[in-house]
């Protein structure tokens, strides 16, 4: 039997001057960034801890035109292999992992040179390694990536923030791996400190939201219209023709296509798939943040606890089977008699208001935590670099952009002119599937509580009076009053005695 093909040489290493940029850690993600990059014409080194993942590195850089990645198997040949400034861009999993690569590169790296951190990290500890970095004269940056493998091979959506020269450093290259759209490349200076984490965060958050209300979209589409994956398929394909066009519409037409390889009849592989979803932590950080700088963040949090839930598949069994035998009914509450058409285009116009919702709860809690952190965000510019290459990218986001250019100061979406209009046309067929869901006794989290912000937020006066009370009557919290200045206190159960007395 024929032993394997070598992994061949570092062919590339001939080339001169040495690459301006290396990557380290060569699993999917960072396999693919480095040969876009290759791909864009820029030559760059490699280094994984596991010299197998370097080997296929180099492999499929051969396969996939000859493009110029060059190989090393320890940390001092791979960092002393770039032309100075040095910029080390990093893909390991976040947290210690990521920690421990830094401590292995840096003994070779100088002042001047460059770390960028192209993982989920949390913002925090992107600050603190900014500080360790700049106490030997390293730059760094936080950056995210957003695309998926297929984003990182083609181009991605670029989140870096941290220190600007580390940033201008790599600009053009940078600028021609990342995602294209007619307004330019999907990347730019996010802000100091931790700030391309968090946006990216925020980023994940929004996906959280998104995901959850295009499943609620299909589940009242199959339980209340009784709509057949292949009808599915085809609503979710015209949806992504209109307004609601994306990426995710468009992965879920595809998704409801694709039969189980498993199975030898024609069914959906998705109604194969254990009903629990997973996650890695940046939708439960988005939520904590939005809790921390008092923002409503409803439909993300909601889609969060969607996830939790999920993740009850035993109980929720369990539970069903002790409901049923107390009585509850199996299947819907209440039969809905809509014809199909009509109801398509009622989900339709409430996935979209629910999705606007979503969005402009991420892009509150970013403005929040920019006025925190004094990062001076650029809200259109992040919706711009969003139009593209990540997963969140979609048609509306251009319009996004357009209201921020208006007004930067823009207190939220809902009340941009074209958002609240919109809004304004669409609540009643948003309202009647909330309604009729709820009356089936079908969960749609996500759309109720995009529903409820959107209430409350339009709401000039809400019972928070008297929940004011209720604290001062407890807590001696004291109040506001609506018809003059200053805080006030008063003995409510003293009165309220007094009163009852009188009455008696």
């Amino acid at each position: 039997m024929a032993s394997p093909a070598p992994a061949p040489p570092a062919a590339a290493a001939t080339h001169s001057p040495p690459p301006r940029i290396g990557l380290a850690g060569l699993a999917t993600m960072g396999q693919n960034l480095a040969l876009n990059i290759a791909e864009k014409g820029f030559p760059i080194s490699v280094y994984n801890r596991t010299a197998a993942k370097v080997d296929s590195t180099l492999l499929r850089a051969r396969d996939e035109g000859a493009l110029p990645v060059l190989g090393h198997r320890d940390p001092r040949g791979f960092v002393l292999s770039l032309a100075r400034p040095r910029t080390v861009v990093l893909l390991v999993q976040a947290g210690p992992a990521v920690d421990a690569t830094i401590q292995a590169l840096s003994p070779y790296l100088e002042p001047g040179d460059a770390i960028v951190d192209g993982g989920n990290e949390w913002y925090q500890n992107t600050e603190r390694r900014i500080e360790e970095a700049a106490a030997r004269g390293i730059l760094y940056l936080g950056m995210g990536v957003s695309g998926g493998e297929e984003g990182a091979r083609n181009g991605p959506s670029l989140m870096p923030g941290g220190h600007a020269d580390a940033y201008n450093n790599i600009r053009d290259i940078l600028e021609k791996a990342a995602a294209q759209t007619e307004d330019g490349a999907c990347v730019t200076f996010v802000g100091p400190g931790g700030a391309g984490n968090f946006v990216k965060m925020v980023h994940n958050g929004i996906e959280y939201g998104d995901m959850q209300l295009i499943a609620e979209a299909y589940d009242v589409l199959r339980r209340v219209g009784d709509l057949s994956n292949s009808e599915i398929a085809d609503v979710f394909a015209e949806w992504n023709k209109g307004e609601l066009e994306s990426f995710l519409v468009e992965i879920t037409a595809d998704i409801f296509t694709v039969a189980d390889p498993l199975d030898g009849t024609s069914g959906a592989l998705v109604d194969k798939i254990l009903d629990k979803t997973g996650m890695k932590g940046t939708g439960k950080w988005t939520v904590q943040q939005a809790a921390e700088l008092a923002v409503a963040a409803p439909t993300i949090a909601a889609s969060l606890d969607g996830r939790y839930l999920s993740g009850l598949k035993d109980e929720r069994v369990a539970a069903a089977r002790v409901l049923e035998e107390e009585g509850m009914p199996v299947g819907l509450l209440e039969a809905v008699n809509v014809d199909k058409k009509v109801l398509v285009d009622r989900v339709r116009q409430a996935l979209y208001a629910s999705k606007i919702c979503s969005y402009a709860q991420g892009m509150n809690l970013l403005r929040a935590k920019s006025v925190e952190k004094g990062w001076n965000l650029n809200l259109a510019e992040l919706a711009r670099i969003w139009k593209g290459g990540c997963i969140i990218r979609a048609r509306f986001l251009d319009r996004i952009k357009r209201a921020y250019d208006r007004n930067p100061e823009l207190a939220n979406l809902i009340v941009d002119r074209e958002f609240a209009r919109e809004m304004v046309q669409r609540q009643n067929a948003w309202r009647w599937v909330v309604a009729r869901a709820v009356e089936a006794g079908i969960s749609t989290p996500g759309m109720t509580a995009s529903l409820s912000y959107f209430d409350t937020y339009r709401s000039s006066r809400l019972p928070a009076n008297l929940i004011q009370a209720q604290r001062d009557l407890f807590g001696a919290h004291t109040y506001e009053r609506i018809d003059r200045p200053g805080s006030f206190h008063t003995e409510w159960t003293k009165l309220a005695r007094r009163s009852n007395g009188a009455a008696i």
